[in-house]
């Protein structure tokens, strides 16, 4: 029996992300994605026009005359989630978590691949994988993977980030679609994360808190690091703290961007309280005429 409280949220992301995907991401999401993948079909005899790349020298060694490699258009995609639920997430000062947005954007996207045809994943990881959903299609498996993260109670409070990509790398043979929804509070994630962008089309999706760009004044303020359970005292009434608090965020941000640039990985930022929807839209649209 789900909880009343769990099924009313449910409910309510069913909505909203239903009506978002049918007015605005849709389009977006079939225009960026839709026909991306090319995968193996057979070998044939070389005939005259066929492109020497798609040559396949092994075969015409062994058959003493050309064969080429034909790749067709992939008609569905697999798209994985890989949500980082640790505990860093909790944190909110809006009206919501970094977990629940978190939650709300994995089902936006997944009800946007089904609406294409395309099967969806999920992976739900804090320093070791918590829980895998085998990819399949149908709006009746979003809405598990929707119950199963609004739901999710993690075991534990750290991250490790490259251990949740060594995990996909093991699962997931086929190349598909992958959305790295977390808070990067973790380290050591960029070397696994340019090994898998090889095989994969790997998005990363930072998730942000206002706060954690910017300190209110509101006098002494008591953190803690939801991961370590280390505790610091600021003074958020100081304009000088305040300023460097919001150099270190932007540094951080800064960091993160170019490590993305460096791994060839796309990237985008949601942010508690912010509309998100437009944000992906913003992020789709550049990334195609990138493409």
């Amino acid at each position: 029996m789900i909880p009343r409280e769990l099924a009313r949220k449910i409910r309510y992301i069913e909505i909203y992300t239903s009506k978002a995907v049918n007015d605005i991401l849709a389009g977006e999401y079939e225009s960026v994605f839709k026909g991306r993948g090319m995968e193996f079909d057979e070998v044939r005899e070389y005939t005259p026009g066929d492109e020497i790349r798609t040559i396949d020298w092994n075969v015409t060694a062994r058959m003493g005359h050309p064969y080429v490699k034909r790749f067709v258009e992939e008609r569905e995609l697999t798209v994985m989630f890989l949500a980082d639920l640790s505990a860093s997430g909790s944190f909110g000062s809006v009206d919501r978590t970094k977990n629940e947005v978190a939650a709300e954007l994995c089902a936006l996207l997944a009800f946007s691949a089904v609406k294409n045809n395309d099967k969806v994943g999920l992976i739900a990881f804090t320093d070791r994988v918590e829980m895998f959903i085998p990819p399949k299609k149908g709006v009746t498996h979003v809405l598990r993977l929707i119950r199963e993260l609004l739901g999710f109670r993690p075991r534990q409070a750290r991250t490790d980030i490259p251990g949740a990509l060594d995990y996909l790398g093991r699962v997931t043979h086929k190349r598909c679609v992958v959305f790295l929804v977390s808070d990067f509070q973790g380290e050591g994630f960029e070397k696994p994360m340019r090994v898998l962008a090889r095989r994969h089309d790997l998005i990363a999706v930072s998730v942000a808190d206002p706060r954690e760009k910017d300190l209110p004044d509101v006098g002494l303020l008591e953190l803690e690091d939801a991961e370590t359970g280390e505790l610091v005292t600021v003074d958020a009434g100081s304009a000088s703290v305040r300023s460097q608090y919001s150099a270190m965020a932007k540094a951080r941000e800064e960091r993160l961007r170019s490590a993305f640039l460096a791994m060839d990985v796309d990237h985008t930022e949601v942010i508690s309280g912010r509309d998100y929807v437009k944000d992906l839209v913003r992020f789709f649209r550049s990334r195609e005429r990138r493409s």
